[in-house]
């Protein structure tokens, strides 16, 4: 699995559209809970392919391959617990409203409801976290990919993730309690990177 450095979003593939929703998919799982034991085993065995075009994404899936190898699904357990959820709180809060207003269910909420129900996104009943949580927002952005709407894609990615995934995925990475969670940060930086350069190379 594989991805370019740097892409138009206009010239993606068919096949590169899939990678692109199966990564988004991959890590919104990782957010929205820790791996078992055969979610680890898959990417600790995860072919990777990359040439001097992907050196950035290569390296990154290198360290989370490895980091899955070491790490048995109770310390993965437990290290998502300590990181994001904790006594009162975790170490870390993956929530839009807080890195940008420094509070939880705020106006940043308020507007991604609206436009969720725009695109016809409703909350499942048994989803207890504000839509905000990372996890969600990888999730609706792994639909869009699929329903191929790029202007939606920008226009959500732009106004929800980008303004505040770096400072989440370095917050993650610096965290005392994070290891195997360290490289799913690092992971999720160097792709919504390329995915911020690419939105950002379409002209409207």
């Amino acid at each position: 699995m594989a991805m370019q450095e740097s892409i138009n979003i206009d010239d993606i593939t068919h096949e590169e559209n899939q990678i692109r929703q199966n990564i988004y998919n991959l890590l919104a799982a990782l957010f929205r809970r820790a791996p078992d034991a055969d979610a680890l085993n898959w990417l600790a065995t995860l072919e990777i392919e990359g040439d001097e075009q992907t050196a950035g994404m290569a390296a990154a899936w290198s360290v989370l391959k490895l980091s899955a190898s070491k790490t048995t699904d109770i310390q993965a357990s437990d290290e998502y617990q300590m990181l994001f959820i904790g006594v009162g709180r975790g170490e870390v809060v993956p929530f839009g409203s807080w890195y940008l207003t420094g509070s939880l269910m705020e106006m940043p909420l308020v507007l991604l409801r609206q436009d969720l129900r725009r695109y016809g996104f409703e909350r499942q009943e048994a989803t207890k976290e504000p839509e905000d949580h990372i996890a969600a927002l990888l999730e609706v952005m792994a639909m869009l990919v699929e329903e191929d709407d790029v202007a939606s894609q920008k226009a959500f990615f732009n106004r929800h993730i980008a303004p505040w995934f770096e400072r989440l995925c370095d917050d993650i990475q610096q965290a005392n309690s994070a290891v195997f969670y360290s490289a799913v940060a690092a992971l999720a930086k160097q792709f919504l990177t390329i995915e911020k350069t690419g939105f950002t190379q379409r002209p409207w």
